[in-house]
């Protein structure tokens, strides 16, 4: 009735429930906090070579004269052992971050999502218990471990690096998917379809996928921030990006020889990583509050 009545008068319904849901998103200050550091995020990715006041120090420009010195107007966090200033370089590095977790996502999500849309539809069939045994296999192994051996196997670089976290992250939106799928498959909708004779591919990706898609999305927002610090802990220890282009794991990993006395060095990017990865779970935290008040 209520559709109707929007319809009616003149509104349309999607219009109406997207209002509706970034007016109680928009209620929650953490969840616009989320929002406000991963548009900033995404802001300085893009844009970074352009906004810095240093652009060249992002590569092998060394000014020996200026190693060293403290957070002041001319260098925010500072300078590093040769003289690079560290905001310009931290600001750029985020540019990597943001490319391996899109990587990583734009990889495993659709990989997991279709073996689980199969295994959770075939339940309890050879294909179904094949796909579940290998992501379960690949679970046990803890995921930044299993990064860092594929990308060792590999040429280092952040390709790799992503690849290598992609092949670790799969497997948890196959097990997530498979939960949901086995769980729709008992509803009398699912079942109705079947018996008229609709073929599966279009079941799962028309009747099953826009019913998932809500805890997908939540997912992977709240995912982000986990692979940015699982690829800092990367260049953390020599994986991934490589110099010169900077990373912000490397630079905390770099700076720890200099503590305490200079700390900027590590204290800057580690913050810098932190907000990063609390925007991404406020986000995420938000746009669960909404998108399940929706699916009920």
């Amino acid at each position: 009735m209520k559709a109707n009545a929007a319809v009616e008068q003149g509104q349309n319904p999607r219009i109406e429930s997207l209002k509706k849901s970034w007016y109680k998103f928009s209620r929650n200050p953490l969840s616009m906090l989320g929002l406000v550091v991963v548009l900033a995020v995404v802001f300085v990715a893009v844009f970074a070579p352009y906004i810095v006041p240093y652009p060249e120090d992002a590569g092998l420009t060394t000014k020996i004269a200026e190693s060293f010195q403290g957070p002041s107007a001319i260098h925010l966090a500072g300078t590093d052992e040769y003289g690079r200033d560290v905001f310009s370089r931290m600001l750029i590095g985020t540019r990597s971050s943001l490319v391996i977790g899109l990587l990583v996502l734009a990889i495993s999500v659709p990989l997991g999502v279709i073996l689980g849309l199969v295994a959770g539809y075939y339940k309890g069939k050879l294909i179904s218990r094949l796909i579940m045994w290998v992501t379960e296999l690949f679970m046990a192994i803890p995921p930044l471990i299993l990064a860092m051996v594929v990308c060792t196997m590999f040429t280092n670089g952040y390709l790799f690096a992503a690849i290598g976290i992609a092949v670790a992250w799969w497997p948890w939106y196959t097990r997530m998917t498979y939960n949901m799928v086995t769980s729709l498959s008992n509803e009398l909708y699912i079942v109705y379809t079947e018996l008229s004779g609709v073929k599966v591919l279009k079941i799962l990706l028309s009747e099953m996928l826009p019913n998932i898609t809500s805890s997908i999305v939540t997912k992977m927002s709240l995912d982000m921030g986990s692979i940015i610090l699982t690829a800092s802990s990367m260049s953390f220890v020599g994986l991934g990006v490589q110099p010169p282009e900077p990373s912000l794991g490397a630079m905390v990993s770099d700076g720890i020889q200099y503590l305490p006395e200079f700390w900027w060095l590590t204290v800057m990017p580690a913050i810098v990583v932190v907000l990063i990865v609390l925007g991404f779970n406020l986000l995420g935290d938000g746009l669960n509050d909404v998108l399940s008040v929706e699916e009920k």
